[in-house]
Parts: C-alpha cells; sequence; structure tokens
C-alpha cells in the first residue's frame, strides 16, 4: 500500500489507499470479506508501525468491513485477523498467532510490588502505556502552568495564616475559584453530608447497639435527639456511626498527631444527618473525651477538623489511592497477561483500563515519592499512607466492599428509607444496576452455555491471577472474595467480577476524587495536613488563633489547592462514549447502545434529584464521569 508522494503510516494518521480493479479480480464483486492478512518489511528505520483498525469498503456494494487490530506490527510475523476479530479462545483460527501476542504481552506486563507488601502493580511500565500517556497528562508541566498564571500564588509563597478571612480571600473566580467548603465549613449539616455526599462516602454504617468503647449516654446526648433516648435512635434506624479504627497503630510523621475518631450521626426530624458525638481516639478515658455540639463552638468546630483530618487519611489511601488506582492496576495487568485483544471481555474493559497504569506509574511517582505531597500535605506521610493501604488489601473483599449492594447490605444502608439524604448510595445505585444490566447481557451473548465458559482457558487462566497471592513478579493481585474464587464456574461468576470492575474503574473513583479540590482546598474544611496536638478538654475556649496555628502554612496550602485542582479535572470523555472503541460485533454494539440509554436516563434522575437537594450532588451525574481512572 502506497500513495505517491505521501509519507504513509505516520503517527496519529487516518490513511486512504483506493485499490484498482485489476488487484482485486479473484474477489467476487458481491462477496463478503472475512479475513485480511498484514504484514510489513524492515527496510526502513523508524519503522515501529501501530495499527488501530483497518476498514475496507466495497464501493459497488456499499459494504464496509472492520478489522480492528490494535497492534504494533512486527517484521517478523504476517497477521491473520478476521473480520470483527472478537472470539473466545477455543473458537480462535490462529491460535499460535493468538499464543504467541499472548505470550509477548505477559513479557510486557509483569507483576511488581513497588509497596513492600502491597498490592500488586507492574513491575516496569510498558511502552504502549507510555505512548498513551506521553500527550495526555504531565504533573509536573500542570503545576507550573497553574503557578504561572494564578494571582493567589504570588500571596502564598511564604508565611503563617493572619484569620481565617485572610485565607477566605485568597481564592480568586477563575484559576483557584472558592471552593464549596470554605462557606460551610463550620456548619453541622455540611459535616453531615461529608459522610454521604462527598469524597469518603462508604465508611458510615447504621448502628445496632453502641459499642463499649463509645460510652455516651442518655443524658449527654439528650438535648440532640428530639426528645428521643439513644435506644429509640436504634430501634427507628436514626443513629449511624464511622469508626476509624483502622487507623489505629499507624506510624506518622514525627511531631505529628493522627486522631482515630468514632464520630455519631443523627438523622433528625427533617431528613438531614446532624453529628452529636465525636470521641477522638478509641479507648475513652479522662483524656479522650466525647465532644458534643454543645461543647464551646469553636471547640467543636476543632474537633471536627482533627476528625475530617483522620477522614482524609482513610481517603486517600484507601478510598481513593489504594481502592480504585492500585487496585485496578493489578487487575489491568492480570486482564493483559490473560485475555488476548480478541477476546470479547478484554474488548469489554479496556477502554476503563486507558492511562490508568500511566497514571499510577508517572503521576504516583511524584506525589507518593520521598519528601513528595503526601510526605508534606498529610500528618502520616508516605509511611503511614503505604500502612494503611497493606491493611486495606489484607481485608478488602470483591464480593462484600467491592459489590455495592453488597456493601450496603453489611453496613445496614441497602434500604433507601433509611437514611434517605444518602445521596451518593441514591445515586451509585442507579449506576451500578446499569452497569450490571450491561455486563449480563454482553457475557450472555458470548457464552450461550456454561461449557463455553469452562473451555474458555483465558477467562480460567484470569480467574486464577485474580486471587493468586501477591508475590512480586512470581504472584498474582491477590484479591479477596473473587465470585468463584479463582474459578469461573457460572456466568453470574464472571458477570460480577466485570461489573465489580468496571463500576471501580468509573464510578467509584470518580466519586472519591473529583471533589477533591472543593473539599481539600479550604483547609479547615477538610484538612490532609493539622499541627500541634489534638483537643481534650470539653470545657476548653478554643479561639479562632488555635485553630490557624494547626493549619498547614501558605506554601502547603498553595500546594495542596495547586495538586486537588489538577486532580478534580476531568480530562476524558464520559461512561460509554469510549476514547477507544473495541467492541465493533454489530450484537455487541446493539448492547452498548442500550446501555448508553440508560446512562442517558440516569442522568436526567439525578439531575432532577439535585433541583431538591441543597447542596446538589453532582459528582454522580454519567455526563461528568469518566471511563476510567484517567487522573
Amino acid at each position: 500500500l502506497d500513495n505517491y508522494c505521501k509519507n504513509d503510516f505516520e503517527r496519529g494518521c487516518l490513511d486512504t489507499f483506493h485499490v484498482s480493479k485489476n488487484k482485486i479480480t479473484s474477489l467476487p464483486r458481491m462477496g463478503k470479506i472475512t479475513r485480511i492478512e498484514l504484514w510489513k518489511d524492515d527496510a526502513w528505520a523508524a519503522s515501529d508501525w501501530y495499527v488501530d483498525k483497518i476498514v475496507v469498503e466495497n464501493r459497488v456494494t456499499n459494504s464496509t468491513f472492520v478489522f480492528p487490530i490494535f497492534r504494533w506490527i512486527k517484521s517478523t510475523h504476517h497477521y491473520q485477523i478476521n473480520h470483527l476479530d472478537t472470539s473466545l479462545p477455543q473458537l480462535e483460527e490462529y491460535k499460535e498467532q493468538r499464543k504467541m501476542e499472548l505470550e509477548e504481552k505477559r513479557k510486557s506486563y509483569e507483576f511488581g510490588q513497588k509497596i513492600p507488601g502491597g498490592p500488586a502493580q507492574i513491575k516496569n511500565m510498558p511502552s504502549d502505556e507510555q505512548f498513551t500517556f506521553d500527550y495526555k497528562w504531565d504533573i509536573v508541566t500542570l503545576k507550573a502552568k497553574l503557578k504561572a498564571t494564578g494571582i493567589v500564588v504570588k500571596l502564598m509563597t511564604s508565611g503563617e495564616w493572619e484569620s481565617l478571612a485572610h485565607l477566605t480571600n485568597v481564592y480568586t473566580q477563575t484559576t483557584f475559584h472558592k471552593p464549596k467548603g470554605a462557606d460551610r465549613w463550620s456548619n453541622d449539616l455540611y459535616f453531615g453530608l461529608q459522610r454521604v455526599a462527598s469524597l469518603n462516602h462508604s465508611l458510615i454504617a447504621l448502628v445496632t447497639e453502641i459499642p463499649s468503647k463509645l460510652p455516651v449516654t442518655d443524658e449527654l446526648l439528650e438535648p440532640l435527639l428530639e426528645g428521643m433516648t439513644i435506644s429509640e435512635t436504634i430501634s427507628q434506624k436514626r443513629l449511624f456511626i464511622c469508626d476509624l479504627h483502622i487507623l489505629e497503630g499507624l506510624p506518622v510523621r514525627d511531631n505529628f498527631f493522627l486522631c482515630k475518631p468514632i464520630g455519631l450521626f443523627f438523622l433528625d426530624k427533617a431528613n438531614q444527618l446532624r453529628p452529636v458525638a465525636i470521641q477522638l481516639f478509641q479507648q475513652p478515658g479522662p483524656d479522650n473525651p466525647i465532644f458534643t455540639p454543645l461543647n464551646p463552638s469553636l471547640t467543636w468546630a476543632l474537633v471536627k477538623m482533627w476528625y475530617n483530618n483522620a477522614d482524609a487519611a482513610y481517603h486517600q489511601a484507601l478510598t481513593h489511592l489504594g481502592m480504585t488506582h492500585l487496585l485496578m492496576e493489578g487487575v489491568t495487568v492480570a486482564t493483559h497477561r490473560n485475555l488476548s485483544q480478541s477476546h470479547p471481555i478484554f474488548k469489554l474493559l479496556a477502554p476503563h483500563f486507558l492511562y490508568l497504569i500511566a497514571i499510577n506509574s508517572r503521576g504516583l511517582e511524584l506525589l507518593v515519592s520521598d519528601n513528595g505531597w503526601v510526605d508534606k500535605t498529610m500528618n502520616y506521610g508516605n509511611r503511614g499512607l503505604f500502612g494503611l493501604i497493606i491493611r486495606g488489601f489484607n481485608t478488602w473483599r470483591m464480593d462484600v466492599e467491592g459489590t455495592l449492594p453488597e456493601d450496603l447490605k453489611n453496613r445496614g444502608l441497602y434500604d433507601t428509607d433509611i437514611l434517605p439524604c444518602y445521596h451518593f448510595r441514591n445515586d451509585a445505585l442507579l449506576l451500578y444496576e446499569a452497569i450490571k444490566k450491561y455486563v449480563d447481557s454482553y457475557v450472555d451473548l458470548y457464552y450461550q452455555n456454561t461449557n463455553m465458559l469452562l473451555e474458555d482457558h483465558e477467562i480460567q487462566d484470569w480467574a486464577k491471577e485474580l486471587v493468586k497471592p501477591r508475590n512480586g513478579s512470581e504472584g498474582g493481585v491477590g484479591i479477596l472474595g473473587v465470585p468463584g474464587n479463582g474459578e469461573i464456574t457460572t456466568k453470574s461468576h464472571l458477570s460480577e467480577i466485570v461489573t465489580c470492575i468496571i463500576y471501580t474503574c468509573s464510578i467509584s473513583h470518580a466519586s472519591t476524587n473529583f471533589p477533591q479540590y472543593e473539599e481539600y482546598a479550604f483547609p479547615p474544611n477538610y484538612p490532609g495536613l493539622m499541627r500541634g496536638k489534638p483537643p481534650n478538654d470539653t470545657n476548653a475556649e478554643t479561639t479562632e488563633r488555635d485553630i490557624l496555628s494547626c493549619l498547614p502554612d501558605r506554601p502547603t496550602t498553595l500546594d495542596i489547592m495547586i495538586v486537588t485542582k489538577i486532580l478534580s479535572a476531568k480530562g476524558t470523555k464520559s461512561i460509554g462514549d469510549f476514547e477507544v472503541q473495541y467492541i465493533f460485533d454489530p450484537q455487541a454494539r446493539d448492547i452498548v447502545d442500550e446501555f448508553r440509554r440508560d446512562l442517558r436516563k440516569i442522568s436526567k434522575i439525578i439531575r432532577e434529584r439535585n433541583l431538591q437537594r441543597n447542596p446538589p450532588y453532582e459528582y454522580l451525574d454519567p455526563d461528568i464521569i469518566p471511563n476510567s481512572i484517567s487522573i
């Protein structure tokens, strides 16, 4: 193929070639093209060739035949590609080619553990992942641009904050707008909403009994429970708890503290969630009292800040980094190692892995490196972050925390009549069910019976590697609670696994990532960093100066603003609108189209709900949820 006087096959180009009739005399004019053979020579330097797809048009019949390639074309091999290139391995016509390509991918996608004892990750970033990443994200460059364009930067080169008013006034109308939390950081109703409609939304649980380590009494809480006793609030399912016991014993930066709080929340008659008690450490005692809204107002505000500092530690290590970015990196590696790109399940999952390995490998090197962003802006630093990630991976289960309905049942919150202001749950359930319906239909299309599933050695190898214990390059992903436990014997097993993966890469990540600037960028609202010691006297009269002395200084605040601004920016297409279209099978495309219609309906429902919400919860509108973990 060659266009005269044109440099063909350049990066990012679409090349069109007209084939003369005398070259295709052996082809029937009305026939279908079912296979192409593709190869290249090695006559030129720098002739590496990556092909997305080849489309053959019959201008006589107006027929189009699509051959998905998505491969680097090696000069030593002739590639046989069937029309639509979608098949289970047991039905593959070119088994040796498929086997060869998978063996090569296993060499590129090797497991590693960059955190000792931590999650499975990529050992070295493959060149294919680097290729997609270079033009898309560069956190260093983005930080420099924000610094160059932000007038606020000039005001934050050094020093402490003189007052909360000075901090509030530093924001602009353009680059660094005033975060939503700046106007409501001390408001109890907003503090309650942070448990159910913000970035750390899956810790809250229904109270069935008060734990002995939180010795609240009716006398203490009576003015806060609308005349009810604690027992009555429990029986009416109006009392809720957040317990951050998992933080106990974590390493913390020198001269810093990290609370391990327990928070008690009450649903009032207006269906608003209010905090009624906070104990900042796990074991009660004279130096660890229970604080309530009845304490001096700034003391109570300071207690909520220390609570949120602990909540932020959990959010960054587990809800955000650990259980979306790093968990799905291991899944991505296992998928590339075991599923051919001709496999229908690979084609279903691939759009949700776009940029993931790259953003983890490049972006997180900057944020979680020694003396990097986490070491500077969070109380526990990298050591505490890594320790918490390891704890989370040792307890997280795909069939509980990774399956939204089961996670909600486990926390007593599956019934939407309980805690009706739980906006995350109410919206996420719609999306989870839409994804499950999409995946169920797609799995049914390619597996007409159980034998087809059992004979699919690629999917079985994939399942084994998902559960295989982590052990560097010799191990697997080590996920607990994978349906089938490494042997997929039913279509429901496969659907549950795939649903979890798509949900985590899209819905789960969006919900915990995109609110970051609005929450973190005004430090009193959701402080990743708190200086000094937590309060231990319920009668203390806290001053504004006491609060300011706990906040990060100006340069650290600026760093928090810049990074959370970058992380909160959406840079890829919305869920269902794929950057790369892997699915070309017409029946499968119909399933994708149905999924898109369902997402449009959900978007309309959520927008209507938000008209009645104050403030609206916008992060799970499908129009703003990316397909993948791309930032």
